[in-house]
């Protein structure tokens, strides 16, 4: 599996995408904005979108999604349905912020915890993951040991939970009940900044690591 990571929008979302070597079909996870962009990046890395994949509701990760979707003809699977509160406000968001018009849209496929996600011949598995949002959700790859965490954790740092429904004992629960029991080996890329695996941070990160959550 071929993994790109295309910066985005005035935030620098990471825009993840994902390509099966032996089909060529890819998705494109979070694809926010900056969609030529995102296009020039599917294109180098030799694949044809078969979806599109959202981690969660906010402008930066879904705001452009949608046009992202009908411009290739895929459908959009993700977040979990909590987070639709998100995406049904981004007209106005698109205003406050100063970017192009956005539309709100359904997703074709609201995910839940433990759901597999198909990919050329790839399986994603689905982890439910509040605390930044609602219905936050990752994506986890078992056999090549790599996770899309969105705004869950971050190298050194974890999401912000200051947004409407934001919970940060959630967001802590999450990331040690969901995500610690992948592997310490796991490679994750975050919602912004550079890569990182889940042992790196459970030694070092200020805010989950094993010792500042009493774990040692």
């Amino acid at each position: 599996m071929k993994l790109m990571i295309v910066p985005v929008t005035p935030f620098q979302q990471n825009c993840s995408i994902l390509v099966d070597e032996t089909t060529g079909q890819a998705v494109a996870i979070d694809p926010g904005g900056d969609l030529d962009r995102i296009d020039e990046a599917l294109k180098t890395a030799g694949g044809k979108l078969e979806k599109v994949l959202l981690t969660h509701g906010h402008i930066d990760h879904c705001g452009q999604a949608a046009e992202f979707a009908r411009r290739h003809g895929v459908k959009i699977e993700g977040p979990h349905i909590d987070d639709k509160f998100w995406i049904d406000q981004l007209p106005a968001q698109g205003q406050r912020f100063g970017m192009p018009p956005l539309e709100a849209f359904e997703s074709d496929r609201w995910l839940n915890d433990g759901d597999t996600v198909h990919f050329g011949n790839i399986d994603l598995t689905v982890a439910h993951c509040p605390g930044h949002t609602p219905g936050h959700v990752v994506f986890f790859q078992p056999e090549t040991r790599l996770a899309v965490v969105g705004d869950v954790l971050f190298e050194g740092s974890i999401g912000r939970t200051d947004f409407p429904r934001g919970n940060h004992q959630q967001l802590l629960d999450s990331i040690v009940q969901r995500l610690w029991p992948m592997g310490d080996d796991v490679a994750f890329v975050p919602g912004h900044g550079p890569m990182s695996t889940f042992g790196d941070e459970r030694a070092s990160n200020p805010f989950v690591s094993d010792e500042a959550l009493g774990a040692i």
